[in-house]
């Protein structure tokens, strides 16, 4: 059996720099978005070699900053297939109307970047009441959001998923868990406990693959304990490209080999079902 596939992490970098100036947060580039871009028509033909039907493109924080002009562009060529995960200042004053704006260009989720590659913040900000208005409208329309932490941030994780249950949200990375000690992985406690919320969804990469594949009890270990935790109606597939090396197609063969030992169900599931929970647009 060969699931339907949606990819809800990948990224895309345009050559045109005067239409789409850089101006990463933090001021600071990612390497990846300067030593492999990928554009929005480079990501197509790597879908279509890769077979992925669909994707929620996942706007570049460490490129356009809080500009979400690149992503929202392209996914309005092509609406039926894509949709747009966007990053803006849920502190900023007029947070709610710029939602808006982005809704009505096609924004199909929401992203709360903390930090990555290039800058990580404490990511406090993520429980400041300034923010909750979005989190309210999110609920009203049954909008994602994606939130970017690390471990020390799960906590917050817990206490937004309660305070706002009618929002799905979906951890990136799978929460960059701890897996060194193995199965039955004691450093991922706090992850683990954010089961308890119906709400909260888990992002698997590839980076969530090679550390899994490096732990003890390898991927086989990892991903049915993961299963078993959290359903795989909770975990969805994320290509994290081209942030991640190596083609789509190559992605997704290590993905295959990572999750081959759970049922066909559970890889429907991971591979496009739950990605299509989360963003109901890229639904058949």
């Amino acid at each position: 059996m060969t699931p339907r596939i949606i990819d809800i992490h990948p990224h895309i970098i345009s050559a045109d720099t005067g239409r789409y100036p850089i101006a990463p947060q933090a001021g600071q580039r990612s390497n990846w978005s300067q030593k492999r871009p990928s554009s929005f028509e480079e990501l197509i033909a790597g879908m279509d070699e890769a077979g992925i039907a669909r994707a929620a493109i996942v706007h570049s924080s460490t490129t356009y900053g809080h500009n979400n002009d690149y992503v929202l562009d392209s996914v309005a060529t092509q609406p039926d297939r894509f949709t747009a995960v966007c990053s803006f200042d849920l502190l900023a004053p007029e947070a709610v109307q710029v939602f808006d704006r982005l809704l009505a260009r096609g924004m199909g989720g929401v992203r709360l970047f903390t930090g990555g590659a290039t800058a990580q913040t404490d990511g406090r900000w993520l429980v400041n009441p300034a923010t909750f208005p979005v989190w309210e409208r999110c609920a009203e329309l049954g909008m994602a959001m994606v939130i970017q932490t690390t471990p020390a941030g799960l906590s917050m994780v817990a206490e937004l998923a309660e305070r706002f249950p009618k929002v799905r949200i979906a951890l990136d990375h799978c929460g960059r868990p701890v897996l060194e000690e193995g199965p039955p992985y004691p450093a991922c406690a706090g992850l683990f406990g954010l089961a308890r919320y119906d709400n909260v969804y888990l992002k698997i990469t590839p980076k969530t693959f090679d550390l899994a594949q490096a732990a003890p009890g390898g991927a086989e270990a990892f991903f049915a304990h993961l299963v078993q935790r959290f359903g795989a109606d909770h975990l969805a597939f994320g290509s994290n490209h081209p942030a991640s090396a190596g083609s789509m197609k190559a992605l997704i063969t290590q993905g295959q080999d990572c999750l081959r030992a759970l049922s066909d169900d559970d890889r429907a599931w991971i591979w496009g079902r739950t990605a299509q929970r989360l963003y109901p647009m890229l639904a058949d």
